[in-house]
């Protein structure tokens, strides 16, 4: 995507989630923009969906979530160069946000927006601690020498120093200092007090209480509940320390109440917690690794679309810390390597040039980094059997790769480029999971086939009916250009006509596949084997109902013929409460046409001709 459509990009998905008004902060992912709006109603999800270059909206764990893709990171630094109101408001303001949802998807919410910002540097010194196992495994380096050693450091820097990061990490989404939250973690860190330990369990006391001493290099709990805690202690100490010596009251106040309680308390309990998640998944896998891989590898895929992964995120690294390895990551590289599949699978399928194309860019992220994202949205979930295709394929390979208890040495995506973090004595068996579940899936994707509107049996030149629209309403239809919404009036969305709707039922105008099939009921989009796109539009501002009063009739992906029914409507109902219920039919790739032309305005019923379109040629 060029540099100058990034800013149109931007533009369109900010004015269309509400406006920087309605944003209390954004950060992102690997592939999703994650915005948490004050009102998510103010969002036009369908719009959004609809904006080019946006794979598809996902609104979970309290987040508005936009789908970009492998370019996302580009799309958000553009977004807070044009808009520097939301950077400052999210990186230095306190906004007071009411929770939403329940609380374990507020809870996954917190573990995303914790753990995101410090993948990007456990995924790279965890590569380095792989190569240097394959080079000190084949004599290529000698683990003695200064060479390794300063590697070595490189590589455990991350994992040791752990609890730092997720405390100025965890600071940042509690809205604490990050400065005193790293200083009170640190201290579980401190020689002095490490060297009260030679094995966790030991006793201490502090003032006479009894102390369990526990070692907190690479724990991932211990310091997201500290800081947690810490963040209601800050905000009581605010209300009561003075401004004049808050600069150095509130720190000293913060460690000498935070550090034992940490010691004595928090840090014991969540030690234990995080072992407790480690040995139920590992217990599960020891027992029956062939039925957690088959959900593992079926399941992930729909835990992304969901965006609540992460909260399978601090089980992996703990299990990386504790034992040193993970048996969840690989049974995950099975859904990874399913969705590339997929997309090898559409590329040998389609017809269609431009679903070949998106498979082709797809399928390189996603093999040499694991970003499957553009491959579920573009390919599986719009066209389903693909979808159908890696939950068999990511199943099958992650029961075989669970049933090995196959390991991960390291925290990484799952890639081609990453395969020296699945190193170690079952890597053979990894290695043939995963091109199980790669060749399964594209191998199904294949056999089964999918509707994509442009397909194998597109004519070589399109007969004169394919090109004729019939009315999609009984009614009277009217000038494009008199339709009381400057959007549609102003063609912005194509050529078109309207109707004064006389009844509630919308008809298909043109033999074709539901593109999209919109959950508020109030639009429908189709297109035709000839490529032509049809968006049917009942009334204006519709979609404030949100549903009421509309049955949507069919859905995406589903084949339709010319005159069946798709949208029911209450026309009087709608009309009470206060909407204008003119329907539009507007061809959104007009342009792509030499012509549109259209019949004379009148009173038409469902399926009389009121439109034809001239095929430019070949």
């Amino acid at each position: 995507m060029a540099k100058k459509n990034y800013e149109q990009l931007a533009k369109e998905v900010v004015d269309k989630v509400g406006g920087i008004e309605n944003i209390n902060s954004l950060f992102h992912c690997v592939t999703r923009l994650r915005f948490k709006l004050k009102e998510t109603s103010k969002a036009d999800k369908e719009s959004i969906k609809n904006i080019k270059g946006v794979l598809t909206v996902v609104e979970g764990n309290g987040q508005f979530q936009v789908v970009i893709g492998n370019e996302v990171s580009d799309v958000f630094d553009t977004v807070l160069n044009m808009y520097p109101e939301i950077k400052s408001e999210a990186e230095t303001k306190v906004v007071e946000e009411k929770p939403s949802g329940n609380i374990l998807t507020r809870a996954f919410n917190t573990m995303a927006s914790i753990f995101t910002p410090i993948i990007i540097a456990l995924a790279g010194s965890g590569m380095i601690k792989a190569v240097l196992v394959i080079l000190t495994t084949y004599g290529l380096m000698d683990k003695a020498g200064s060479t390794y050693k300063i590697l070595s450091a490189a590589g455990n820097s991350v994992f040791y120093f752990l609890p730092l990061f997720l405390a100025f990490s965890a600071a940042k989404t509690f809205k604490v200092n990050p400065f005193i939250s790293v200083a009170i973690i640190g201290a579980l860190m401190e020689p002095n007090f490490t060297g009260l330990m030679k094995a966790n369990g030991d006793m201490a006391s502090f003032v006479g209480i009894p102390v369990v001493l526990m070692g907190y290099s690479g724990t991932v709990i211990p310091s997201i509940l500290t800081i947690w805690a810490y963040s209601y202690l800050e905000k009581f100490l605010k209300k009561f320390i003075p401004k004049s010596i808050e600069i150095f009251a509130l720190s000293m106040v913060a460690l000498l109440i935070m550090v034992p309680l940490a010691v004595i308390v928090i840090g014991p309990i969540g030690v234990t917690l995080g072992n407790g998640m480690g040995y139920v998944i590992n217990t599960l896998s020891s027992n029956n690794g062939l039925l957690a891989g088959l959900i593992v590898g079926a399941g992930w895929t729909y835990l992304v679309m969901m965006g609540i992964h992460w909260g399978v995120v601090p089980i992996m690294i703990n299990n990386l810390s504790n034992l040193g390895y993970d048996v969840i990551r690989p049974m995950i590289a099975a859904a990874t390597f399913a969705s590339a599949g997929v997309a090898l699978g559409v590329f040998l399928r389609s017809r269609n040039k431009e679903t070949r194309g998106l498979a082709a860019s797809s399928l390189v992220p996603a093999l040499l980094g694991g970003i499957t994202e553009p491959i579920v949205y573009g390919l599986s979930v719009k066209y389903k059997k693909p979808l159908i295709a890696q939950t068999i394929a990511g199943g099958i390979a992650g029961a075989f790769i669970g049933a090995f208890h196959t390991k991960a040495i390291v925290y990484v995506f799952p890639a081609l480029t990453t395969l020296p973090a699945f190193f170690g004595d079952t890597f053979t068996i990894y290695i043939i999971g995963i091109i199980m579940a790669f060749t399964i899936s594209a191998a199904l994707t294949y056999f089964f086939g999918f509707d994509e509107g442009e397909t194998t049996s597109r004519p070589a030149k399109a007969n004169k009916s394919d090109l004729e629209l019939v009315s999609c309403i009984q009614g009277e239809m009217i000038n494009i250009e008199q339709v009381q919404d400057q959007v549609f009036a102003g063609k912005a969305m194509g050529e078109g006509i309207a109707f004064i709707p006389e009844n509630g039922v919308v008809t298909s105008p043109i033999d074709g596949i539901i593109e999209v099939a919109f959950p508020t009921g109030h639009a429908v989009g189709i297109k035709s084997s000839n490529n032509i796109e049809v968006l049917i539009h009942v009334g204006i501002n519709t979609v404030e109902l949100k549903g009421e009063h509309f049955k949507m009739l069919v859905n995406q992906g589903e084949s339709v013929r010319k005159g069946q029914q798709l949208i029911q409507f209450d026309l009087e109902a709608i009309k009470e409460k206060g909407y204008d219920t003119t329907t539009m039919m507007i061809i959104t790739n007009s342009n792509e046409f030499n012509g549109v032309n259209i019949d004379e305005y009148r009173h038409v019923n469902n399926e009389d001709r009121v439109m034809n379109l001239i095929m430019k040629e070949a």
